[in-house]
């Protein structure tokens, strides 16, 4: 009877596709690997493949720890957020809306960094990748759409205008 090679599987996860590429080249030299975006990913994967007893799994989180369980509200404080990279949706408790490329990108830049500022051309570099260039129509028009599915999801995360200067979120 012959016996069957053991192989470990390291599974990472990170949020963003930038964390994920990070990840990917971290893990370059590792045997088997598998980059999730979350940790009901990573279960639900496990579930497919089997039992985490009867396989060696060293689960890594990248740039930020990925909690355990499903990030509950403290009193007070708004359920969070999220954009679902690899499904390009944006998730706000038990709901969700579909997002077109260029919303993804805005939101991506936006709920990544509460609060901050992102400028007309900031925008137009990181969701269209090229410099900012007449009235921002194209820029507008996302914007609306953007709110118009926030407001969809019952959320009171808003986008804000910052007027002359671009847009930045706020959670509540």
């Amino acid at each position: 009877m012959s016996e069957i090679p053991v192989t470990s599987l390291t599974i990472g996860i990170a949020a963003t596709p930038d964390d994920r590429r990070r990840l990917a080249r971290l893990l370059g030299d590792t045997e088997a690997f598998l980059i999730v975006s979350s940790v009901d990913q990573a279960r639900r994967f496990l579930d497919i493949v089997g039992s985490p007893e009867s396989t060696m799994i060293t689960t890594l989180a990248a740039a930020a720890p990925v909690p355990a369980a499903p990030v509950r509200p403290t009193a007070g404080e708004p359920p969070a957020l999220r954009v679902d990279s690899d499904r390009r949706v944006l998730r706000w408790q038990d709901r969700e809306v579909g997002l077109t490329p260029l919303e993804h990108d805005f939101l991506n830049c936006l709920v990544g960094s509460p609060g901050q500022v992102w400028t007309y051309k900031q925008l137009h570099l990181e969701v269209w990748g090229n410099e900012h260039l007449g009235r921002g129509s194209d820029l507008h028009s996302v914007v609306r759409r953007v709110r118009r599915k926030l407001a969809g999801l019952g959320t009171s995360a808003r986008i804000l205008s910052v007027r002359g200067v671009g847009f930045r979120y706020a959670s509540h």
